[in-house]
């Protein structure tokens, strides 16, 4: 039987992690090596903590694409432009994914993360990766917990 990844979980922030990471290391302009994916994937599930979006407004999936920048760009707490920067791009990510509240969707929030991530990745790293401009279409309506947002979600289509 197909196990299928929660509507709603954290889990969709290790998506988001590893689909970032493993993205710039298929392109290739910069080295990612496994370690660092790894090193993603532990920081994001420290971070990534159901309900978190709620009750302290952080969604995993910020922290997850900011684990992928810290990493990529060794950031620490006595560096400056580097923490900095993934500071801002975690910023970034939380506007996007606030502009898609009402009620939560992590499939959404990983779609448009992503989507901003490309952006950012270009932005900080000088690194164009692909998007592709095609129109997603959800197919997990009907297994949203709260209710979908539909004609409010882009990704909505009936």
């Amino acid at each position: 039987m197909k196990k299928e990844i929660p509507m709603l979980g954290c889990e969709n922030a290790w998506i988001a992690a590893g689909a970032l990471m493993a993205a710039l290391k298929n392109e290739g302009t910069i080295e990612v090596q496994d370690k660092q994916i790894e090193e993603t994937l532990i920081r994001t599930r420290k971070q990534a903590i159901g309900g978190y979006c709620g009750l302290t407004g952080v969604c995993g999936i910020a922290p997850a694409i900011g684990a992928g920048f810290s990493v990529l760009l060794g950031a620490a707490c006595p560096k400056d432009y580097e923490t900095a920067t993934t500071m801002r791009v975690v910023g970034r990510i939380v506007n996007v994914i606030a502009d898609e509240t009402g009620p939560c969707c992590c499939k959404s929030f990983v779609r448009s993360s992503l989507k901003e991530a490309v952006e950012l990745v270009k932005e900080h790293l000088n690194v164009e990766l692909p998007l592709n401009e095609q129109k997603i279409i959800c197919e997990h309506v009907d297994r949203h917990p709260h209710g979908c947002r539909e004609g409010k979600c882009k990704y909505y289509c009936q």
